[in-house]
Formats: structure tokens, sequence, C-alpha cells
């Protein structure tokens, strides 16, 4: 209850009644936009071995929420949001977005880890008129196929897509040593494209390159043995690996036991560089294990890019969650402030208005300076690749070894040429 002090002052004969407010309970700034509060729906995987990518979903999406709400909202209005696990599947996710969007009335749709669960999702967004902020998904095909070519307008996605994930072709292109790549690949879209953009991309390098062998674990593999046999039975110089979260941890220990790391020259995990990843092979890393032979790449990694803006946010995540934030985190996190950019922009929540302030957007975020691609509603930035190695500084492993390429040399950009995704 607000306290009122009631002053009785005498003018021209009159008594005015005066009736002040304490400014320290002064009244909340009034929504702008006409509604009691801005409603974000988000969604992720929250349960089984990639548990944690939907965690840090939810704590990147709470943290820039509390932090907007803190400094009054966006335009005045309170920002709340509502949390689904979609299980990684995509009719759960499916069920969600409508769920969010018909019940309980979000005006825009955040996360998404698995590429399938994003590809489901693309129709049913121009569906339901609202617009998704991806997060996580990373097939070419969610913007390339759905935005550029289809015109699903509803897709923006904030994340680096598998142009990240095969750069690995980048960073090794110059080494003659390293001529047999194989890959044990995720068996679904995600696995499939990185495949084939890394075999495009280092052929164009590298004429003498040979693929020797492609082994494909369907998700959640628990035992990776034979897949690794497989691919190992091809005597291959590298491999690149496309399970993440929990399975990569999984597959790496594995790994190790079978003393791959004393055959092959380079293991590249793709999202390797997520901290619940590094976390999970902190021991092998420490005992030199992998014999400064594995590389990795994410989406953002939370020792770069060394810039006060990234340093603060990093603080900050640390302090209200315990842990460190992962890509997943601050993707989502960067999304939100994208969205309070283009809404105080259009001074309001219509999807085509959004979308129109979206265009030519240039923002400042932990991860660094994102771009926005109009032609495909991607989200441009630069995220390094690295070798895995021990940190006094963070009491585990990070990436060093950094190598830092312009996404203007790497990414693909319009128009668009399909990519062989076979097996």
């Amino acid at each position: 209850m607000r306290r009122m002090r009631w002053t009785w002052a005498p003018l021209g004969g009159t008594v005015l009644l005066l009736l002040l407010f304490s400014q320290a309970f002064s009244a909340p700034p009034q929504c702008q936009l006409g509604v009691p509060a801005i409603k974000l729906g988000v969604q992720g995987v929250a349960s089984g071995p990639h548990a944690d990518y939907g965690r840090q979903i939810q704590m990147g999406a709470t943290m820039a929420i509390e932090e907007i709400n803190a400094k009054g909202g966006i335009l005045g209005c309170r920002l709340e949001m509502r949390f689904m696990d979609d299980e990684n599947r995509p009719a759960t996710g499916v069920r969600n977005a409508r769920l969010l969007v018909t019940e309980y009335g979000a005006h825009f749709l955040y996360g998404t880890d698995s590429s399938g669960v994003a590809m489901a999702l693309g129709p049913v967004l121009k569906e339901l008129n609202r617009i998704q902020f991806f997060t996580h998904a990373a097939t070419h095909r969610l913007t390339e196929e759905l935005v550029a070519q289809q015109g699903i307008k509803q897709i923006v996605r904030v994340s680096a897509p598998v142009y990240q994930d095969a750069i690995a072709a980048w960073v090794f292109k110059d080494n003659p040593a390293i001529r047999r790549w194989a890959t044990i690949g995720a068996d679904y879209e995600y696995g499939y494209a990185v495949w084939g953009l890394f075999r495009e991309t280092l052929r164009k390098f590298r004429p003498d390159v040979e693929f020797v062998g492609a082994a494909w674990a369907p998700f959640l593999t628990t035992d990776f043995t034979p897949h690794i046999s497989a691919v190992m039975a091809q005597n291959p110089d590298a491999i690149i690996a496309t399970p993440w979260a929990g399975e990569a941890v999984t597959l790496l220990r594995q790994a190790v036991l079978m003393g791959v790391f004393d055959k092959i020259q380079v293991w590249f995990q793709a999202m390797g560089g997520s901290v619940d990843v590094l976390e999970g092979i902190a021991r092998e890393v420490q005992d030199g294990r992998f014999k400064g032979k594995l590389w990795a790449t994410a989406r953002y990694i939370h020792n770069w890019p060394n810039t006060q803006t990234n340093r603060a946010f990093v603080e900050r995540f640390q302090k209200r969650w315990s842990r460190l934030p992962n890509y997943s985190a601050e993707t989502t996190y960067s999304a939100i402030y994208i969205t309070k950019a283009a809404v105080e922009k259009a001074r309001s929540l219509e999807t085509d208005k959004v979308l129109a302030a979206l265009r030519g957007m240039q923002i400042v975020t932990p991860a660094g300076l994102r771009v926005f691609r109009e032609e495909d509603h991607q989200f441009v930035y630069t995220v390094p690749a690295g070798r895995v190695v021990w940190s006094e500084r963070y009491n585990m492993p990070v990436l060093g070894d950094l190598r830092i390429f312009d996404p203007k040399d790497y990414w693909r950009w319009p128009p668009f040429t399909p990519i062989p995704m076979g097996k």
C-alpha cells in the first residue's frame, strides 16, 4: 500500500487539499503498447541428456527479463515468460508453440535446440503469425530454405548456424598432413548438414582430401564404440563429430578409452566449446588424455570476445546462477535485447512492424556485434574455433589457441545453392 501525506493549506479564503505521493512510491510507468505485459514464450529441451541446454535457455531469458524489467520494461511494459520443455521432439515443439500463442498469449517465441524441431515449427509460425527468435537450432535450411526460399518471415535466428560447425575446413585447410577425414555424426538433420557443408567447403581448398568414413549415431546413443571402431578401421587422419551435450561427453570419453587420440592427428568436436561439454571432460583435459588434439567450437564461448560487454555479462550470469553461460544462454539473452530494440523502434508488437524494425539492425551483444541479414533473417556475427585447453583462471577447460575468421569469408551468402546432405 502506498503511503500518502495529507497537507491542508489556505488559499484565497479556501482550503486546498493536496494529495502528495512519496517519490519512493511513485506509480510505475504505463505500458505504451496497451497490454498488461509483453508475454514471451520460450522452449527448449529440459529433460534427458541434453537438458542443460534448455536450462541455459531459460536462465538466459530470465536474466534478460529481470534486467529489462528493473529498468522500466519495454516502453513501460513489463515482460513475463512461460518456459516449456520440447523434449527435442518435433511434435512436442509444435504443440508447445500452439499452446504458448493460443492459450498463454505469447507475443514472441524463443529457443528451440533441435534442428528437426525447428524445421517442423517453420510452417506453424507462419500460421500463428508470431516471430520466433531461434537461439540454438543450427541447420542452414531453417533460414536458407524456409525464409529465403519459402518466405516464412516469422523465423529469425540469433545463433550461428552450421557454418560455424564446418569452420574446421578453414582451420585445417592449410595442413597437408591431414588428408583423410571421417565423421561420427548425429543421425539426423544437424549431423547431415554439418558433414555436407564441411565436405563441400574443404573440397574447394583441398582437391586431394579424402572422406573415408561416416558412422551415424542415433539420438540418445550411449555406446559409441561401434561407431568409433567403424571410422577408425578406415585409418583417418582426423575426425569431425557432431553428437552434442551429454552424448559428446560420452563419445569423447569412449574415444579416449579406445586409444583414438594415439592414432589420429585431430578431433574436431562441433559444439564442443559449450560449457557443459567442457565441464564433462574436465578430468581428461587436465590429465592431458586428448594429447592436444581436441579442437572445438560453439555458437558463443564465454572467454571471447574480450570486451567489457562480454566480461560484464559473464560476471552477472555467474553471480545470478553460479554457472558460466553456454551459448544457449547468451543467444537467448541477446535475442530478448534484440526484441527490446526492435519493439522500441517499431513502437508496436505487430509482427510486420517488428520485422521492419529489424531491417538494418546492428546491435552489440556479449558475443560481439550482430548484424541482421534481411535475405534470410539470420543475425551474422563472429565466433572462433580453438583447441581445448585447461584454464587455471576458470578451473575448467576452455577454448584456447583461437582461430578467428571473418564471417564474410566462411558463412554462406545468398543466393544460396543446395548442399549435398546424403549420408
